[in-house]
């Protein structure tokens, strides 16, 4: 089992900054891929970025292509979010995922999710 927890969330104003982090706990967190999805009220929920176990495989959503960087700490058991140049339209829920495929980048099918962080952009 994995458990996976959420932090750096908040209000930020457009334009400006903010960090997720997610710390994974459980099994090997070195084997895993990761992912950030997100979800807005009243909209599905969708893809942000995605990292390989090793950090090879990197996958942003074009939404936030060249504003978002996601990167991991093995070390640390943590991977990141860090988003920049922030629009009101990136307000919503933020979720980590975790998935076994260590080379998974793609699809919703994530084997681990955390309780995701409320993210708030003013504009």
């Amino acid at each position: 089992q994995v458990r996976l927890v959420e932090s750096g969330g908040g209000l930020v104003q457009a334009g400006g900054s903010l960090r997720l982090s997610c710390t994974a706990s459980g099994r090997t967190f070195n084997n895993f891929a990761m992912s950030w999805f997100r979800q807005a009220p009243g909209k599905e929920r969708e893809f942000v970025a995605a990292i390989s176990w090793s950090g090879a495989v990197i996958r942003h959503a074009d939404s936030v292509k060249g504003r978002f960087t996601i990167s991991r700490e093995n070390g640390k058991n943590t991977v990141y979010l860090q988003m920049n140049s922030a629009k009101y339209e990136d307000t919503a829920v933020y979720y980590c995922a975790a998935d076994p495929r260590a080379y998974k980048t793609s699809g919703y099918d994530y084997e681990y999710w955390g309780q995701g962080t409320q993210v708030t952009v003013s504009s």
